[in-house]
């Protein structure tokens, strides 16, 4: 028999993870980070943009988990990531960079809850967000493409950071 949510044995737990995105506009990677928000157990969502549309088109993808998913809209993401900063919040950005690490090689050594930093949908997480975080990481990639799909990403390191947290 397939196991679905009525009947599966997963233990719920929340995660210390906020997951803080950078003007993530399109609406289905919008839903899906809900989605995967929700599968993951994160504490929270934060969308920063003066874009972002929590709408129909949203919702279609979401499958109802922006319902119980804490969450939240602001415009500025520097005021954010100075409010986790004041929170003490260990800030870990998902990006390819020079200083970034592979998320394979990356072991968690903090008890401080983790901020999870997703960049701009087209242009990644900016060089003025990588100076303030305390690591980067990224995902190792074999084929011609340099990067993928912002949801894809967060769910492995998701996948990775709550393993670690976990063990």
């Amino acid at each position: 028999m397939q196991l679905n949510h009525y009947n599966s044995n997963f233990k719920k737990q929340k995660h210390p993870i906020t997951v803080l995105c950078d003007n993530v506009t399109n609406a289905p990677n919008i839903g899906s980070l809900f989605r995967i928000a929700d599968a993951f157990g994160i504490e929270k969502l934060i969308f920063c943009g003066s874009d972002i549309s929590l709408g129909k088109r949203m919702t279609k993808t979401s499958r109802s988990t922006e319902k119980y998913v804490n969450h939240r809209v602001e415009n500025d993401i520097e005021t954010q990531i100075n409010i986790l900063k004041a929170n003490n919040y260990y800030l870990l950005a998902l990006e390819i960079s020079e200083n970034s690490q592979a998320l394979t090689a990356f072991k968690l050594q903090t008890k401080q809850p983790i901020a999870l930093i997703l960049g701009d949908e087209n242009f990644g997480v900016s060089e003025t967000i990588l100076k303030q975080v305390d690591a980067a990481v990224h995902i190792n990639m074999f084929g011609n493409n340099s990067s993928m799909n912002v949801v894809q990403a967060t769910s492995i390191a998701l996948y990775e950071i709550t393993k670690q947290l976990n063990s």
